[in-house]
């Protein structure tokens, strides 16, 4: 059997860097959910009634919609909202989601980039990931990514309201211009709370269950790997 070339100390730095971008990996993953899932917003227009808060038709919201999300992820569009008005305030808002928006993109396609060389490497022998307890390393990060949105969930499911001022003062610190006015930003007549907040359960799930697939397949990886060397000391004595 080859024995892995690299050095320990690269090992244990591969390590680091391997746990670091699968956990942004598997966070950055779960928050593009409800962003790529457009279907996600349109059921809701009918469940949150949001053509009755609005005044406004299941096209006209979802076009409005479309419209934003194409200005959030795609470059060089213009601000707009379909029929709702908006301030230059609000459209400043939205500027800043859409640095926040290609920052969650770009850290999804740069963290599976390094993961996946990593576990090319890896299965190469050419530099060996730790692992610890009989589970390799992304089995523990996956363990550590259930952690996170189950302590968010119970504060969040404390005090959603409070829970979604801290957000914001974190993500947008010194800024207000997200409190929107609904007689000049409209578009938050069909924004409700309740979406974003549907979008939290929506992001937490997503974590879990991806984190729970990593799981799962460390433990049937060393169920084979365990089987295979009984088989071969079986073979052998």
């Amino acid at each position: 059997m080859d024995k892995v070339r690299a050095p320990r100390a690269v090992n244990i730095a591969v390590t680091v860097l391997f746990v670091i971008a699968f956990f942004i990996l598997l966070l950055s993953l779960s928050i593009s959910l409800p962003i790529l899932n457009r279907w996600f917003y349109y059921i809701q227009i009918d469940t949150l009634g949001l053509e009755r808060a609005s005044g406004h038709s299941y096209e006209e919201i979802k076009q409005a919609y479309d419209q934003i999300l194409d200005y959030l992820l795609l470059p060089g569009r213009e601000f707009g909202a379909g029929v709702f008005a908006f301030s230059e305030e609000g459209a400043a808002h939205f500027a800043d989601c859409k640095f926040l928006f290609v920052l969650d993109v770009a850290l999804l396609g740069a963290s599976a980039g390094i993961v996946a060389v990593i576990l090319a490497l890896h299965f190469a022998k050419v530099v060996k990931t730790g692992s610890a307890a009989g589970h390799s390393a992304a089995f523990w990060t996956a363990i550590a990514a259930v952690v996170l949105p189950v302590v968010l969930g119970c504060l969040i499911a404390a005090d959603f309201d409070r829970a979604f001022e801290v957000f914001h003062a974190i993500l947008f610190p010194g800024k207000d211009n997200w409190l929107f006015d609904p007689n000049t930003d409209e578009i938050i007549r069909v924004l409700p709370e309740e979406f974003f907040m549907n979008c939290a359960i929506f992001i937490g799930a997503g974590l879990v269950f991806f984190a729970a697939v990593t799981i799962a397949a460390d433990c049937i990886a060393n169920r084979v790997k365990g089987n295979a060397l009984r088989i071969k000391y079986e073979r052998k004595y």
